[in-house]
């Protein structure tokens, strides 16, 4: 059962549980007249809505807007139900819900992933492993078909819309009065993961890193994320990740030194434990953001072999 807990003046953090690493998501209920605007609804489990039924006699008006801050299962899968289950109205960020329509809504997403790590170096039996391991999350996905779109500086209840592109190319965030409701942009123990994918953004950890210093400079005085604990001082947290990923792009430049390897290969040598075909798949993806991005800045070279996608130092 949901137990709502006060975070922040007018708001309420709900958890929702989850069966896969980290356990948990949270959602928050923002005060807004006669009713909340609850954002991010969790993985869209078979006991949502008898979750749903009974929170509501736990809080003292209604739902009447939901926001969700991006596609990812944990934060888009119970939107249908909540919104059934609420009556409210489901809100979310236009490049956000594009995205999320060609993940979820089709099936295709399948065979295009596939390419995409075939295409960086994952052999056959490891691309079949990385599918498979992504494929757990469908069934939990129930995201709201045609939301209200919401793009930067609009305004949801007085709290403002702010784009802060990275863990997802249209991860959106909520600010008023100096808390940020952050959903997966910023997290109190551990760094979003930040990965390239088909048809994202072409350089998503650029995007993140500014980002980090947009919050940085717009210093709220709290942030509320999606996973753990609220965070005291949200930019000199968005600093602290900024460094992390600085050393994360060192440690990618000098593992080019040994001649061309694929993102695959180079996986390894940035996440060198064993870490099973989920956490694998994001390792790549991640490693693939890294790389992308040294290519940017001139320290790594893009090529190519044998149809795949080979990286260098230039």
């Amino acid at each position: 059962m949901f137990v709502p807990v006060q975070v922040a003046e007018d708001v309420l953090r709900v958890t929702y549980p989850m069966p896969m690493s980290p356990g948990h998501v949270h959602g928050y209920l923002l005060a807004a007249g006669d009713g909340y605007v609850l954002v991010d609804t969790g993985l869209g489990l078979p006991d949502l809505a008898e979750r749903w039924a009974e929170l509501a006699p736990r809080i003292d008006r209604p739902v009447e807007t939901i926001v969700i801050t991006h596609f990812h299962p944990d934060h888009v899968g119970g939107a249908a139900a909540a919104a059934e289950a609420t009556g409210a109205s489901v809100h979310q960020g236009a490049l956000d819900y594009e995205q999320c329509e060609k993940v979820w809504g089709g099936e295709d997403w399948g065979p295009r992933i596939a390419d995409w790590f075939h295409l960086h170096g994952a052999p056959p039996e490891a691309t079949a492993e990385l599918l498979e391991a992504g494929s757990v999350y469908r069934p939990f996905v129930g995201f709201a078909r045609d939301p209200g779109l919401l793009h930067e500086g609009d305004e949801i209840a007085g709290w403002h819309v702010v784009e802060l592109p990275g863990h997802a190319d249209g991860h959106i965030c909520l600010l008023r009065d100096g808390v940020l409701v952050a959903g997966d942009h910023l997290l109190p123990r551990i760094t979003p993961a930040v990965g390239l994918y088909p048809e994202s953004r072409p350089d998503p950890l650029g995007d993140y890193l500014a980002s980090l210093e947009r919050v940085a400079g717009l210093a709220p005085s709290l942030a509320l994320p999606g996973h753990g604990e609220p965070i005291a001082d949200p930019a000199g947290r968005a600093r602290e990740i900024v460094e992390h990923h600085r050393d994360r792009l060192d440690a990618a430049e000098s593992a080019l030194r040994d001649g061309p390897c694929t993102g695959y290969e180079l996986s390894f040598a940035l996440f060198p434990d064993d870490r099973g075909p989920s956490q694998r798949r994001f390792a790549v993806a991640e490693t693939l953001s890294h790389v992308e991005r040294l290519v940017f800045e001139g320290r790594a070279a893009r090529g190519g072999a044998d149809g795949r996608v080979t990286y260098t130092q230039p």
